[in-house]
Protein backbone atom coordinates (compact mmCIF):
# COMPACT_ATOMS: atom_id res chain seq x y z
CA UNK A 1 0.00 0.00 0.00
CA UNK A 2 1.87 3.63 -1.00
CA UNK A 3 2.66 5.69 2.27
CA UNK A 4 0.12 8.63 1.98
CA UNK A 5 2.49 12.47 2.26
CA UNK A 6 1.51 13.70 6.00
CA UNK A 7 -0.49 17.08 5.46
CA UNK A 8 0.76 20.05 7.10
CA UNK A 9 -0.10 20.48 10.43
CA UNK A 10 -2.01 24.21 12.33
CA UNK A 11 0.06 25.67 14.55
CA UNK A 12 -0.27 25.42 17.64
CA UNK A 13 -1.63 28.88 19.05
CA UNK A 14 1.06 31.29 19.83
CA UNK A 15 3.65 29.66 18.58
CA UNK A 16 3.54 31.59 14.50
CA UNK A 17 5.31 34.80 16.54
CA UNK A 18 7.75 32.96 17.65
CA UNK A 19 8.17 31.25 14.13
CA UNK A 20 8.74 34.19 12.21
CA UNK A 21 10.94 35.89 15.03
CA UNK A 22 13.22 32.83 14.64
CA UNK A 23 12.85 32.91 11.00
CA UNK A 24 14.57 36.33 10.58
CA UNK A 25 17.37 35.48 13.31
CA UNK A 26 19.84 35.19 10.16
CA UNK A 27 18.72 38.23 8.08
CA UNK A 28 15.53 39.52 6.53
CA UNK A 29 13.10 37.99 4.66
CA UNK A 30 10.12 38.81 2.58
CA UNK A 31 6.21 37.15 3.54
CA UNK A 32 6.51 34.33 1.38
CA UNK A 33 10.39 33.49 2.28
CA UNK A 34 9.07 33.60 5.89
CA UNK A 35 6.62 31.01 4.95
CA UNK A 36 8.65 28.90 3.18
CA UNK A 37 11.52 28.95 5.86
CA UNK A 38 8.53 27.82 8.54
CA UNK A 39 7.71 24.86 5.60
CA UNK A 40 11.33 23.96 5.12
CA UNK A 41 12.35 23.54 8.68
CA UNK A 42 9.87 21.66 9.89
CA UNK A 43 9.93 19.07 7.36
CA UNK A 44 6.67 19.89 5.55
CA UNK A 45 4.69 19.45 8.91
CA UNK A 46 3.94 23.27 9.33
CA UNK A 47 2.28 25.51 6.58
CA UNK A 48 1.43 29.00 7.65
CA UNK A 49 -1.49 30.34 5.78
CA UNK A 50 -1.24 33.95 4.21
CA UNK A 51 -4.50 34.61 6.00
CA UNK A 52 -2.30 34.48 9.60
CA UNK A 53 1.24 35.40 8.01
CA UNK A 54 0.54 38.90 7.29
CA UNK A 55 -1.58 40.02 9.64
CA UNK A 56 1.09 38.63 12.53
CA UNK A 57 4.15 40.15 10.05
CA UNK A 58 2.21 43.75 10.75
CA UNK A 59 0.95 43.02 14.24
CA UNK A 60 5.16 42.34 14.72
CA UNK A 61 6.44 45.58 13.23
CA UNK A 62 3.63 47.63 14.76
CA UNK A 63 4.87 46.19 18.59
CA UNK A 64 8.93 47.19 17.20
CA UNK A 65 9.79 43.73 17.03
CA UNK A 66 10.37 44.10 13.25
CA UNK A 67 11.65 46.40 10.71
CA UNK A 68 10.44 46.63 7.17
CA UNK A 69 11.88 47.78 4.13
CA UNK A 70 10.18 47.45 0.32
CA UNK A 71 12.62 45.72 -1.66
CA UNK A 72 12.78 43.34 -5.02
CA UNK A 73 12.48 40.09 -4.15
CA UNK A 74 14.33 36.77 -6.73
CA UNK A 75 11.61 37.18 -8.79
CA UNK A 76 12.17 41.02 -9.54
CA UNK A 77 8.97 41.75 -7.86
CA UNK A 78 8.29 44.50 -5.33
CA UNK A 79 8.63 43.30 -1.72
CA UNK A 80 8.44 43.98 2.04
CA UNK A 81 11.36 42.50 3.83
CA UNK A 82 11.33 42.28 7.38
CA UNK A 83 14.13 42.18 10.29
CA UNK A 84 14.33 41.50 13.43
CA UNK A 85 14.98 44.51 15.73
CA UNK A 86 16.75 44.68 19.14
CA UNK A 87 13.56 44.46 20.70
CA UNK A 88 12.56 41.61 18.49
CA UNK A 89 15.90 39.34 19.28
CA UNK A 90 15.25 40.03 23.08
CA UNK A 91 11.42 38.67 22.35
CA UNK A 92 12.59 35.77 20.41
CA UNK A 93 15.07 34.74 23.22
CA UNK A 94 12.21 35.01 25.83
CA UNK A 95 10.03 33.05 23.83
CA UNK A 96 12.25 30.51 23.17
CA UNK A 97 13.51 29.55 26.69
CA UNK A 98 9.88 29.73 27.13
CA UNK A 99 8.74 27.28 24.91
CA UNK A 100 11.68 24.87 25.81
CA UNK A 101 10.68 24.62 29.16
CA UNK A 102 6.83 24.22 28.29
CA UNK A 103 7.58 21.52 25.61
CA UNK A 104 10.25 19.93 27.85
CA UNK A 105 7.85 19.20 30.76
CA UNK A 106 5.01 18.26 28.26
CA UNK A 107 7.33 15.53 27.23
CA UNK A 108 8.46 14.89 30.61
CA UNK A 109 4.78 14.06 31.21
CA UNK A 110 4.08 12.23 27.85
CA UNK A 111 6.61 9.60 29.07
CA UNK A 112 4.87 8.90 32.42
CA UNK A 113 3.67 5.51 32.52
Amino acid sequence: MPEKKAQPTELLQGTLDLLILKSLQSGPMHGYGVAEWIHECSQDVLRVEEGALYPALHRLELRGLLSAQWGMSDNNRRAKFYALTAAGRKQLAQETDYWQRMSGAVARILQTA
